[in-house]
């Protein structure tokens, strides 16, 4: 779901700050789009009402992250960089081993900063990395 429709309280729309913050912090030249899926009948029906969805323009190309949650406390990162046409170039996803897979992944010093910016938001969110995050 787009993060901008789940800022519904003052508590909400800091934490997705605080998410924005993250990705500037390591990023600095990041622009987030707090509304990435459209409002049409079609787009919706695909949009997971249990995740909070942003679009950056991170130095890898065009990457939608989805922030997974389940009462409000974060299960999974998955991000997916596209291509100028909407192709896309690399997925990936803290659910599993932390791995990125694609026909173009994003070199290994970009790869590491996002593993990191991932594993901070397991500490905004709930307190704690998971076991499995990888050094």
């Amino acid at each position: 779901m787009n993060a901008a429709e789940r800022a519904t309280s003052p508590e909400a729309a800091t934490k997705i700050a605080a998410v924005v913050d993250l990705f500037k912090r390591q990023f600095p030249t990041v622009k987030a789009n707090l509304k990435p899926w459209d409002n049409d009948p079609d787009t919706q029906e695909w949009v997971d009402p249990d995740s909070l969805d942003i679009g950056l323009n991170l130095p890898a190309g065009q990457t939608l992250i989805q922030l997974r949650l389940h009462e409000q406390r974060l299960i999974g990162v998955e991000a997916a960089c596209f291509g100028p046409f909407g192709d896309q170039r690399w997925r990936f996803s803290t659910i599993g081993d932390w791995t990125f897979a694609g026909t173009h992944p994003p070199p290994n010093g970009f790869q590491d900063t996002l593993k990191q910016v991932c594993k901070e938001l397991f500490l905004l969110f709930n307190g704690s990395a998971p076991d499995a995050a990888p050094l």
